[in-house]
């Protein structure tokens, strides 16, 4: 069954959040995530959710999904984002 990450990013330094780019551009390569999302507009439909930077990644299952997040190269990539962006994010099973 696959498995999402769904992310909503408030980028507080853009020219620094190029390197967590890169690093998480890499991190997924490696994990087998294919990127469904990555920016672009958005439109609120209902409530009051104002999302800043939507991403949204599929795996092939929840274990993939984990192992992307739990990663030497995504830490790597946490590491550099740390007091640059916030991050809400969420690993969702599909159907």
């Amino acid at each position: 069954m696959s498995a999402y990450i769904l992310a909503n990013v408030k980028i507080t330094n853009p020219e620094q959040y190029e390197d967590y780019r890169r690093l998480s551009t890499l991190a997924m390569k490696g994990h087998g995530a294919e990127v469904l999302v990555r920016g672009g507009k958005t439109t609120v439909l209902e409530g009051d959710w104002t999302p800043d930077r939507v991403v949204l990644l599929k795996f092939p299952t929840h274990d993939a999904a984990q192992a992307f997040y739990d990663s030497p190269e995504y830490g790597a990539a946490r590491e550099a984002r740390e007091g640059i962006a916030v991050m809400r994010m969420v690993l969702i099973d599909g159907v």
